[in-house]
């Protein structure tokens, strides 16, 4: 018999990548193809024909590499969140893919604020000038939008292409065109007040749902056998989350690559008066609340250009806690824990060497993640659960090491954490659940357990909640209630 695998595409944002996994988490096949992407100020565009080219490369590579030993049982696809375009009844690309980060809608973004007020504050979120539903108001307010177009997501472009026909999108990519996550369903008051027609929106479902099948003409361009299943997919960072194995109740994932993103589950929907804090909705009806911050390895390049990381690393590791406090941002502004635009990286204290300057910025990094944790157990998270951790970042021994010290937790590493995998587990979710299929495929590399007391760090923790409070950045009662945590 064959061996049965499943596929995850992911669409990012320099390539596309396919890996075809096991039921037991093995990678049985793998491909990526790059990516181009045209930047004119705010804007940020790509070729959606692109994305389908790069999806067909993959899956022949992948599919030739699997060759006639395994057996293809659905496939999954996630997205950078907010990208969207326009299609006609034939699947093809009205517009150009608005990305991710696209911020040309930003006068649009206030009026789509005024317009779902008291959604959006139900939801607890506000919208943002790159999120999507602003941006379709801009083409639609620019007479961009012709008759008969429909909105796609970034992914339900290339479900509709292997499938040949539009399929239902997911309420995870759907969460930033202002999907009703509470109710499942458009908010069709808020849309017609926007001028946007109704015929425009995709039919929405859970993710992990099974929306259609590969047709024959997609199969022969992929390889991907006619009449795979496809299953609803999910955001990009919601897919690397599966891919941690964090889908249980008060289980979180930080990833930590140029930002610091923290993502978790909960039962209830938490509601977050800094609006800091918005929510996914998992495919078992579960919660994925997050939020991602400024902070993060991207101020190495700016803070260290042209050094040697690993041997700084390793003077860092050494060297053990410092009394330098670092804020560490790359550039302007903040996003989480605490939102605060006109907030700049700073430095408190004299460095004495470029190692412990260094060393004093992996501890800001760690403060951040433990000041994030601080405010969801304040508006209520549960944080009992694992914590695994990913990205480039976690390469870093001695940041591993400095973060679980700070927040005196254990740190696990997954053995893949693409959200290419992502997606395969949740295809492979399809006959049994998330939590079963992610306990069956994930697999963890190593664990890092605290070695020192908090209270080594006690009093520059304090010192970069004081400031952050004194600035006017992060509110006085996040801040008292982070000295009540360093207190325990």
């Amino acid at each position: 018999m064959k061996a049965p695998v499943y596929l995850g595409i992911d669409l990012g944002t320099q390539s596309v990548r396919i890996l075809a996994v096991t039921e037991e988490g093995s990678i049985a096949a793998s491909a990526s193809h790059p990516l181009t992407s045209a930047r004119d100020g705010a804007r940020h565009e790509q070729d959606p024909e692109q994305w389908w080219r790069a999806v067909v490369a993959c899956a022949r590579a992948v599919m030739d590499e699997l060759g006639n030993q395994c057996e293809v049982k659905g496939l999954a696809t996630d997205a950078t969140s907010g990208t969207i375009l326009l299609i006609d009844d034939q699947l093809r690309p009205l517009t150009a893919g608005l990305m991710y980060d696209d911020g040309r809608a930003n006068d649009e973004a206030a009026i789509v604020n005024r317009a779902g007020e008291a959604l959006w504050s139900k939801l607890s979120y506000r919208m943002q000038p790159s999120w999507a539903l602003p941006k379709l108001v801009w083409l639609a307010w620019n007479g961009r939008i012709p008759k008969g177009a429909r909105l796609a997501h970034q992914n339900d472009f290339i479900n509709a292409r292997l499938a040949r026909r539009m399929l239902a999108g997911d309420s995870s990519n759907s969460l930033k065109t202002g999907f009703n996550l509470l109710r499942m369903q458009w908010p069709w008051e808020i849309l017609d007040s926007l001028a946007l027609e109704r015929g425009l929106f995709p039919e929405i479902v859970l993710p992990g749902m099974q929306i259609g099948e590969t047709g024959k003409a997609a199969a022969e361009l992929t390889q991907i056998p006619a009449g795979t299943p496809i299953f609803a997919g999910m955001t990009d960072g919601c897919a690397a989350q599966i891919a941690s194995g964090a889908i249980t109740v008060g289980s979180w994932n930080s990833v930590i690559g140029t930002t610091l993103v923290i993502k978790g589950v909960t039962q209830q929907l938490l509601h977050d008066p800094l609006g800091v804090v918005y929510s996914h909705r998992s495919p078992d009806n579960m919660w994925l609340p997050g939020g991602a911050s400024s902070t993060g390895a991207g101020v190495f390049t700016k803070k260290f250009p042209g050094a040697n990381l690993e041997t700084l690393s390793h003077s860092a590791q050494q060297m053990g806690p410092v009394q330098l406090v670092v804020y560490p941002l790359a550039g302007k502004g903040e996003r989480y824990p605490f939102a605060a635009p006109e907030a700049e990286g700073f430095v408190i204290g004299q460095a004495t060497s470029a190692e412990e300057e260094f060393a004093a910025t992996l501890q800001g990094i760690a403060f951040i993640e433990r000041l994030a944790f601080d405010g969801l157990r304040k508006i209520g998270a549960p944080t009992h659960g694992s914590l695994t951790s990913s990205g480039g970042a976690t390469k870093s021994g001695a940041l591993n090491q400095i973060r679980a010290d700070v927040m005196q937790r254990t740190i696990s590493v997954p053995r893949v954490t693409e959200g290419a995998f992502g997606m395969a587990v949740l295809a492979a979710a399809h006959n049994s659940s998330i939590a079963e299929a992610a306990a069956r495929m994930v697999r963890m590399d190593r664990t890092i357990e605290p070695r020192r007391s908090f209270d080594e760090y006690a009093d520059q923790y304090a010192v970069l909640v004081d400031e952050l409070a004194h600035r006017g950045w992060l509110p006085q009662d996040a801040a008292e209630f982070a000295h009540a945590g360093a207190n325990l």
